[in-house]
């Protein structure tokens, strides 16, 4: 019988669904993650892991669990982001409909409906249900297993969003109050795939301002809008530059997206205008450069004496820009060592990728040295949105080839390298 096998036939899917009913039902949107962490700090306690928690910032909780290994084996930790994104509108849009409480859980037609199901909850709950696995099967590892689930990573909430969460955690391990893992595991959604890469990112703000004056004396005033339209070109001509140069094997090229234009005035030269953009990054690309290209592209723009800008960048993460593009050599022996693991599991995915967002493993590579890639159940792209659910068979899935990883990464007692019973 193959260890696939038999982790398929010990499997108690009445539990694991009730473990990740449960995580959805506790409201955690950005800035009220604390309860969540609760939670965990509650459920990693019941499976025999030593807990902690401690506040990143007033009010708001990281939680961490460990369990030391049997003998000498690698240590591998499991990280997550507790908090999710707001639910307005939501009940609006599923008025009358069994999804109508963001937070109940719904099981319909083989998904699991609700804030938080796919980003991330699943994925988090599938790494705790995979340890609780192993212990059911009597299985100790030889190495480290950790936990780590971290608020702040979600944008949207006032003065939230900036990775506060993450940066406590790896400062924890910088000190020692965390154990430094040999590799991690991010349990954004990827469809079970193992993403080795994933883009960078900054946003900018930039004010256009003029000067106001009546329609019938336009030589009094010094057009905003007029002026925003050249930046405009400036901008795409910038992002046509980069859509034809390199291309990254997993994401692709780089590029430039503008998101908002507001401005123009009442019957008057429009005195002032504003636009916003997300620049995307691919690993190789350094921030500092990719500002300086931008604002360079922005100042080429022919413009009026008169008109002055403002450029700001909201969006800082582990950079005061934004976010660093990452990645890990494709052929690392864990990263193939996972993807072979959800292929045995029977899940859907286990192909090597790139991941086409931004989220907080350059923490882990660039701070703390960690090696680490994201993988879990789930399609990114209904996160955030009024449609976010999972595969119920995909959380099941992830939950068997999670397993797996942990037996064959850390090893078990009276096993070989892989894990593989002798």
């Amino acid at each position: 019988m193959t260890l696939a096998s038999q982790l398929l036939a010990a499997q108690d899917v009445q539990a694991d669904l009730a473990l990740l009913r449960a995580a959805i039902g506790v409201e955690s949107i950005t800035g009220n993650e604390s309860g969540f962490a609760r939670f965990l700090h509650d459920t990693m306690k019941d499976l025999g892991l030593t807990a902690d928690m401690a506040e990143f910032l007033p009010g708001r909780s990281n939680v961490w669990g460990r369990k030391p290994g049997a003998g000498a084996g690698q240590s591998l930790m499991f990280v997550g982001h507790t908090d999710t994104v707001h639910v307005r509108g939501w009940a609006e849009h599923w008025k009358g409909d069994a999804r109508e409480n963001p937070f109940a859980a719904m099981l319909m037609d083989g998904e699991i409906w609700g804030r938080g199901a796919c980003d991330l909850k699943a994925g988090i709950c599938a790494a705790l249900a995979a340890y609780r696995l192993l212990g059911r099967l009597g299985i100790a590892l030889n190495g480290d297993i950790s936990f780590a689930f971290i608020g702040d990573e979600e944008s949207g909430e006032p003065g939230t969003g900036v990775s506060a969460g993450a940066r406590d955690m790896v400062q924890r391990v910088a000190r020692g109050q965390i154990s430094r893992p040999d590799f991690a595991v991010y349990v954004e959604p990827t469809k079970l795939n193992v993403y080795t890469a994933q883009i960078g990112f900054f946003i900018a703000d930039i004010a256009v301002i003029g000067k106001s004056a009546y329609f019938g004396t336009p030589e009094d005033g010094v057009d905003a809008l007029r002026a925003t339209y050249a930046i405009l070109g400036a901008i795409w001509a910038h992002g046509a530059e980069l859509a034809a140069g390199p291309q990254h094997p997993l994401l692709g090229a780089s590029n430039i997206l503008v998101t908002a234009l507001n401005g123009g005035g009442y019957i008057a030269v429009p005195g002032e205008c504003s636009l916003s953009l997300i620049r995307k990054l691919c690993p190789g690309e350094g921030l500092d450069d990719a500002v300086a290209a931008f604002e360079a592209a922005v100042h080429s723009a022919p413009l009026d004496p008169g008109i002055s800008l403002k450029i700001s960048y909201p969006a800082g993460r582990d950079h005061r820009f934004g976010g660093s593009p990452i990645e890990i050599d494709p052929r690392h022996p864990a990263a193939q060592l996972l993807a072979g693991s959800v292929a045995e599991a029977g899940g859907t995915g286990g192909a090597i990728g790139g991941a086409p967002y931004w989220s907080e493993t350059p923490f882990l590579v660039n701070e703390i040295g960690c090696p680490a890639v994201y993988c879990a159940p789930g399609d990114i792209s209904v996160a955030h949105t009024f449609e976010e659910r999972v595969k119920l068979d995909d959380y099941l899935a992830a939950i068997r080839a999670f397993a797996l990883f942990m037996m064959r990464y850390c090893g078990t007692e009276n096993s070989n390298p892989t894990g593989e019973p002798q």
